[in-house]
């Protein structure tokens, strides 16, 4: 799914202009990352929970030439499906 999938959702079902939709588009995208930056996880009902993980520093192998590598601790994003959510799919 792009931005430009989601601005086109929202212009069909809003008859508004592509202009708009793409504002939209970017404005809750932003919105998502905010809330996630700010409380660490938000939940949508009967689509899912995304939540904000640490994760810890490792040492990880390069692909190509087969030495280790340091991989620094950082955090990612995690997603748990809602019920509804998997019986749909």
């Amino acid at each position: 799914m792009s931005k430009a999938f989601i601005a086109d959702i929202i212009q069909q079902s809003t008859a508004c202009t592509g202009v708009a939709a793409n504002a939209a588009a970017g404005t809750l995208i932003d919105a998502i990352v905010r809330q996630l930056k700010k409380e660490g996880g938000f939940t949508l009902p009967s689509f899912g929970t995304f939540t904000v993980k640490k994760t810890k520093a490792r040492r990880a192998m390069n692909p190509r030439t087969g030495e280790p590598v340091k991989v620094k601790a950082g955090r990612t994003v995690r997603f748990k499906a809602s019920p509804n959510l998997k019986k749909a799919v």
